[in-house]
């Protein structure tokens, strides 16, 4: 029985080195010392700025209450790790006990959550450029109020991870705790335990909504808070991967060509490279049905495919993609998602993006055989500093919160130091030889759903996400292992956007309405 699925069509086309000096020969060594350990980080007292606003949304005068402040976690001798920072959005007025709350953030790992706040889901957000409006892409931004907005049906909280936006390691925290699989989502369950325990949230029907990495946290996420006995009425992912090896193009895993492959007809429709007339919708299911059949099994003959094969199958992704039957034969019929950023627009036009195909840039390096790091990607460079000045004006001027710290809305440092080890709850099904790492954490999420029957799970994806392709998402649902009974409690839309779902303003309504729907059907009973 597959998933329930929704076709949104609504279009708008350090090393400190120093040299060392030698001592003399006949110098005696010194006495070895221990290194001293660095002394812990201060424990600032937690604050809340509180703020009140009206909005309209869904037509609607809602009035709610901003709070931007800071939780502490604790490790089991109740010592201070870390200080979260987060910004909560409540509705004046109603039942906190039986009002949804939805807890929300980003991904990375290593980013805040500014993005899905002031990008799209809260109650003010920032006017995107359109692809190709570079005057849109420079100061002075426009931050307007938000008519999709979540918070007509649900309030709002906006969390930090560690290392990100204000949120930091304090007292005994140290990055080891944090920065992995189950660190991080350790840290979140406690901060919503915390939270609803500070605000009366404990009665109050329970949402996730996470992002990018934010989708693998909210599975592992899940699970941490059913075993805790801290039932989630629904979890929302968008742009998701949870099963890494779909998205990772390594020698021998043949799994992310297919599966990338839909993605790549949606990102030639919109840029012209189909033949006239054929629909997305058209150009995508004919790159799903092929890319399971006949492309698959050509990817599984490998050096044993006949040359005459090799050929006819060249021949038909290069119809489903727009790229030459030649580039698909001197690749060995395997595109990777970098090249195909590169030719799909000709030898000598710009890269599309990766997290949102849609915007394109040109290429530095054109003649090195792989991209050049020296730009930040066509959709990074679109976003990236209206969301960096509007979300810091925001805080300031708009929630009153200030900080002598610099807002981290991304970190490398967090990124680099992440441990991606992980080890299934269904491990014990597995064999065989060496330790392998595994990076697939949606065994977690069926483990949650079987142990919490009424948990509904809705997924959103862009279909020209080019980061976390939309075909991928559907394999690992297919592959979760659950019964019907299950699979109906998961649901699946699809938009004309790319990673960040909100970017393109016509898609925001369809978006909103989706998810609007999934919480009014997850809690039935919660007072809007």
């Amino acid at each position: 029985m597959r998933a329930h699925r929704t076709v949104v069509m609504s279009l708008a086309v350090g090393l400190a080195s120093a040299a060392a000096w030698a001592a003399p020969a006949s110098a005696p060594n010194p006495p070895a010392t221990a290194a001293a350990k660095p002394a812990p980080a201060p424990v600032p007292k937690p604050r809340t700025v509180v703020t009140h606003h009206v909005a309209e949304i869904g037509g609607q005068r809602i009035a709610y209450t901003a709070t931007a402040g800071t939780l502490l976690l604790y490790d089991a001798k109740h010592h201070a790790t870390a200080s979260v920072f987060y910004v909560a959005y409540t509705r004046d007025g109603g039942d906190p006990t039986r009002r949804p709350i939805t807890f929300a953030y980003n991904g990375g790992p290593g980013f805040a959550s500014a993005l899905v706040d002031v990008g799209g889901f809260g109650p003010r957000r920032i006017d995107w450029p359109a692809p190709g409006d570079a005057a849109a892409m420079q100061p002075p931004y426009r931050l307007v109020d938000n008519p999709d907005s979540l918070l007509g049906r649900t309030d709002l909280v906006f969390i930090d991870a560690i290392g990100t936006g204000y949120s930091r390691l304090v007292g005994k925290g140290t990055p080891k705790l944090f920065y992995g699989i189950d660190g991080d989502a350790q840290a979140f369950a406690q901060f919503i335990e915390r939270y609803a325990t500070e605000n009366r949230r404990w009665n109050s029907p329970k949402f996730l909504l996470g992002e990018s990495y934010g989708t693998t946290r909210s599975a592992v996420l899940a699970e941490d808070l059913v075993r805790r006995g801290v039932y989630v009425n629904g979890v929302i992912l968008c742009s998701t991967v949870l099963d890494f090896a779909t998205i990772n193009f390594t020698a021998g895993n043949d799994l992310p060509f297919a599966l990338y492959l839909p993605s790549y007809a949606a990102v030639a429709w919109y840029h012209h490279r189909l033949p006239a007339g054929e629909t997305l919708t058209q150009a995508v299911d004919a790159a799903r049905a092929y890319a399971g059949t006949d492309y698959l099994q050509a990817l599984f003959a490998g050096s044993t495919l006949p040359a005459a094969d090799r050929a006819r199958v060249a021949s038909r992704l290069a119809t489903l993609t727009g790229v030459p039957a030649t580039l698909w034969e001197r690749a060995n019929l395997r595109i990777t998602l970098p090249v195909f950023m590169r030719r799909l627009l000709g030898p000598n036009g710009p890269m599309t993006g990766r997290f949102d195909a849609r915007f394109t840039s040109p290429e530095l390096q054109p003649l090195s055989p792989t991209p050049g790091a020296s730009a930040a990607g066509a959709s990074t460079t679109a976003i990236w500093g209206a969301l960096t000045a509007s979300f810091d004006a925001y805080l300031r001027d708009d929630l009153g919160y200030h900080s002598d710290r610099p807002y981290v809305q991304s970190s490398n440092t967090v990124f680099k130091a992440w441990n991606w080890t992980y080890r299934s709850p269904l491990n014990a099904l597995g064999s065989g030889v060496g330790n392998l790492k595994s990076r697939n954490v949606s065994p977690a999420l069926a483990r949650a759903m079987a142990n919490d029957p009424g948990m509904q799970v809705l997924f959103n994806n862009g279909y020209f996400d080019m980061a976390t392709p939309f075909f991928a998402t559907d394999y690992t649902i297919e592959h979760l292992g659950l019964g019907p009974g299950a699979l109906a409690r998961i649901h699946e839309a699809y938009y004309p956007v790319g990673h960040m779902l909100y970017v393109n303003p016509s898609v925001e309504p369809a978006l909103a309405h989706t998810i609007d729907e999934f919480i009014a059907q997850a809690a039935p009973r919660a007072a809007r």
